[in-house]
């Protein structure tokens, strides 16, 4: 299959969860990259605003295994990876795996679970793995955490640790829906949910078929330039405490790469990275308080980046990318 083809996979699956979701195309977009990048996606926004679902609906979109994670504070770690118990008819200790061990889940509110259960996720979301007493677990591919959480209700929640926050490919709000939009929703969900019918479109193997693809997606220097010229930028703010670490700038890149995918092109253009840098790189910095106190955070932080630095001219060819 032609490598533009493969974003034919990741249209088909958005047309699908937006049987569901009204308004949100960009948002579903964004999760869709996440996806075909092989990372994980924070849907952060206040209640009501359609993160389970859109998650949900994502989902349900793959002939894929899927868990759901609720996320409290008395969850433990083992009830995320799994549990080492004696069986007393075998006479030995066995494992029973978690429900991290699936091709999609929802870590629904994560931010409510302690700091100690949230480090259960590190070793998953970034190595793909779970290792316990000494014995290392793989993780099936794909494998996608989908986590939202609520910013506003902050009484029995512990804020995710720079490290966790790191692990996600990119941050994203939902926001409210336009007013027609939210008219059409009310319309489509008046006699029945739309979820209770949606069936997969895709499977596990063009999943996987797309993710290979990803990387063959063509980066000229001029624009992988930009973006470490973006990225280095993030370090020397009066405004930052913390600047975009080196992983930051290969999140950057694999997302870009993504987004052109998804979009039909085999080449990364300028505008891939503006459109993505504020989801993928505003959550990895740390703004001083004399910002925050100002009401300017790290998405201001990252437009101002954009607004200063040059654009290179976008490229005429591919490069080679066709295969």
């Amino acid at each position: 299959m032609e490598l533009r083809a493969k974003g034919a996979i990741a249209a088909r699956i958005k047309a699908n969860v937006e049987k569901v979701i009204v308004g949100k195309g960009e948002a579903i977009e964004l999760l869709l990259v996440a996806l075909a990048a092989g990372g994980h996606a924070l849907l952060e926004d206040v209640p009501g605003t359609g993160k389970t679902m859109m998650a949900k609906s994502l989902a349900r979109s793959l002939d894929a295994s899927f868990r759901r994670i609720q996320f409290t504070p008395d969850l433990l770690p083992s009830d995320v990876t799994g549990v080492s118990f004696f069986n007393q008819k075998q006479g030995e200790f066995e494992y029973r795996p978690g429900p991290i061990f699936a091709n999609i889940i929802l870590a629904d509110e994560i931010n409510r679970a302690t700091p100690r259960t949230q480090s259960s996720l590190l070793e998953c979301m970034e190595e793909k793995q779970v290792t316990m007493e000494g014995v290392t677990r793989p993780m099936a591919r794909p494998f996608l955490v989908l986590a939202t959480q609520n910013p506003v209700e902050q009484e029995g929640t512990f804020p995710l640790p720079e490290a966790q926050l790191d692990r996600f490919l990119l941050k994203l709000p939902v926001g409210y829906p336009a007013a027609d939009e939210e008219l059409v929703m009310m319309d489509r969900f008046r006699l029945a949910s739309p979820f209770a019918a949606l069936e997969p479109v895709a499977g596990v193997a063009e999943v996987l078929e797309m993710q290979d693809a990803v990387p063959q997606v063509h980066i000229s220097q001029q624009v992988m330039q930009y973006m470490l010229d973006l990225v280095r930028a993030t370090r020397t703010q009066p405004n930052v405490e913390l600047g975009v670490s080196p992983r930051g700038a290969l999140a950057l890149m694999r997302a870009c790469q993504a987004l052109a995918l998804i979009r039909g092109r085999d080449y990364v253009l300028p505008d891939d990275v503006q459109r993505l840098a504020g989801p993928v790189l505003a959550h990895r910095m740390i703004t001083t308080s004399r910002a925050r106190l100002r009401g300017q955070g790290a998405l201001d932080v990252v437009a101002k980046i954009l607004a200063e630095l040059p654009v290179p001219a976008e490229p005429v060819a591919t490069g080679g990318g066709a295969s």
